[in-house]
């Protein structure tokens, strides 16, 4: 489609069409009253279709661009990931009545325990001037007999390829509830048979939601580590509307001590 409007032809046409309204906007003081009243029925028309086309393109421009992985980065941090939920758009955009283990998209895998699941869940596009993220996610909770829900999100082959003792892991968030309640992050390392967990409460009630996993403290065989994975785990998510804008993580070695 963009091809059609990027020919010679069809920007002569345009401009030959802007300058034409040019020269009846110059002239509108000395018209005749009835092509007065034709141009203006034409001119009207044309509004319309400028103002649908510059509401879609200044929406569009406005919004973050699909794929976009940028945020702000830690210094010397030296890997950085937005998982493609939050990046791009999927297929199918929500589930309702969502049964454990559902997954959405290659990286994001809903688990819970309840019997009868209340638990509706869907990418959104994110619109607010502050989103840096293209796309969240809302859950939708009602009833919820269950003991626990968790969300986890897989890290790629990057996030491990080097990854050491030296290095902090950071999680950042945007999230919104329609009720208090506490999330936690657990960062998962395997390494041969055994795996690190490290936990950390998200900080709600802060301007900037992150948390930081120093691997540091672990006993992580830096030799043998396969993959990592975050959970968030959402403690009594009942009749709640919970929102995560955005998700993305960083990787930098921890200064020397």
């Amino acid at each position: 489609m963009a091809a059609i409007f990027n020919n010679f032809l069809d920007k002569l046409r345009l401009h030959r069409s802007l300058r034409r309204w040019k020269a009846i906007a110059g002239a509108a003081k000395d018209l005749d009253l009835a092509s007065l009243k034709r141009l203006r029925g034409h001119g009207r028309q044309l509004q319309s279709q400028v103002d649908g086309f510059l509401f879609s393109a200044d929406e569009r421009l406005a919004l973050p661009l699909i794929g976009s992985n940028s945020f702000q980065k830690p210094l010397h941090c030296d890997w950085w990931y937005r998982p493609e939920l939050w990046r791009g758009p999927l297929q199918p955009p929500g589930k309702a009545a969502v049964a454990t283990k559902s997954q959405f998209g290659n990286e994001v895998t809903l688990f819970h325990d309840c019997q009868i699941s209340e638990l509706t869940v869907r990418q959104l596009r994110n619109t607010r001037e502050v989103d840096l993220a293209p796309f969240g996610l809302r859950m939708d909770v009602f009833r919820f007999d269950g003991s626990f829900l968790s969300l986890v999100i897989d890290l790629p082959q990057d996030a491990v390829n080097g990854l050491g003792r030296s290095h902090v892991i950071r999680m950042n968030t945007l999230v919104e509830m329609e009720k208090p309640l506490e999330i936690f992050a657990r960062l998962n390392v395997r390494h041969g048979p055994n795996t690190e967990q490290i936990v950390r409460e998200l900080p709600l009630f802060e301007d900037d939601v992150m948390v930081e996993f120093d691997l540091a403290y672990t006993k992580m065989n830096e030799k043998r580590v396969e993959r990592a994975w975050v959970d968030l785990i959402f403690e009594r998510p009942e009749m709640n509307q919970i929102i995560l804008r955005d998700v993305n993580f960083s990787r930098r070695p921890r200064a020397d001590m």
